[in-house]
């Protein structure tokens, strides 16, 4: 994963969206790993953790007795997150550059490998989860996250963000058009409805548990389809007639502006299994 292919890439936006994000989904991974058992001692790593990730989950868990690594192949997502781990106070967490593609740790070295949101849009689904079972020791675990957007709604109903993709150069709706320029890029935005199969076909007994957070009205993490069509602006415009695009980011702005528009999240889907011993 260069940073050239991670389309999110260099806007200033993307470091204070992927903690927000953390933040929004520290509750579920929390809960996850409950699920999973006791982690203490335990050797893991957070890929592509960006600028926060489970770095502060997976220190909890493993206890300070166990290491937690995070990586990311962009310099500024590791330097973000080297001050949230010291500001956190988190000595047994250590950040190191590495390529989800072209990984250089040490194999068969964690007990516990986690990555979200990386298959969605980065696709290469096979090669990312060889990656991940080369990392994992035998009798391991590998947790995967990945989204579905078929819950992402807002209420009153917001038509310029959620409505079906319209035909030829015209968008209806922003969230239809992002999955869109994912799946022009090269990402897999339907990735998670796929997991159990990955699991398998990989000998990993899958399990799996959905999250979905209803978002109150001016909660930031409702502005997210903004947040994603301003990084992916030269993308979306070669998909749609850019004024017909003006003037669906403008209905966006204002539909959000509405002051009781609450909205339900994308579905959260968590995937786990062991690698057998």
């Amino acid at each position: 994963m260069t940073e050239n292919t991670y389309l999110l890439a260099g806007h200033d936006s993307e470091l204070a969206r992927l903690q927000l994000q953390s933040r929004v989904w520290e509750p579920a991974g929390r809960r996850l790993l409950d699920r999973i058992g006791d982690g203490q001692g335990a050797q893991v790593v957070d890929v592509g953790c960006g600028s926060m990730g489970w770095l502060r989950l997976l220190s909890e868990w493993v206890g300070p007795d166990g290491e937690v690594v995070g990586t990311d192949v962009d310099e500024s997502m590791l330097a973000a997150a080297k001050t949230f781990v010291d500001d956190e106070g988190l000595p047994n967490v250590t950040l190191v550059t590495d390529d989800v593609f072209a990984s250089e740790l040490e194999p068969s070295s964690f007990d516990l490998v986690h990555a979200r949101f990386l298959i969605g849009p980065l696709g290469r689904g096979p090669e990312q989860m060889a990656t991940h079972l080369r990392l994992l020791r035998p009798g391991g675990t590998l947790a995967l996250e990945e989204l579905d957007s078929r819950s992402w709604t807002f209420l009153p109903p917001a038509p310029a963000l959620v409505s079906p993709l319209g035909h030829g150069d015209k968008v209806d709706g922003l969230i239809p058009l992002l999955s869109e320029a994912f799946r022009k890029a090269g990402g897999d935005p339907d990735c998670a409805t796929t997991q159990l199969e990955v699991f398998r076909d990989a000998g990993i007994e899958p399990h799996a548990r959905a999250e979905v957070q209803a978002l109150p009205p001016g909660h930031p993490y409702l502005r997210l389809p903004l947040v994603f069509a301003t990084a992916l602006d030269g993308l979306l415009r070669s998909l749609v007639d850019g004024d017909d695009l003006d003037r669906t980011l403008a209905q966006a702005e204002r539909e959000l502006a509405d002051p009781g528009r609450w909205g339900l999240t994308f579905t959260l889907v968590q995937t786990w299994g062991q690698r057998q011993a």
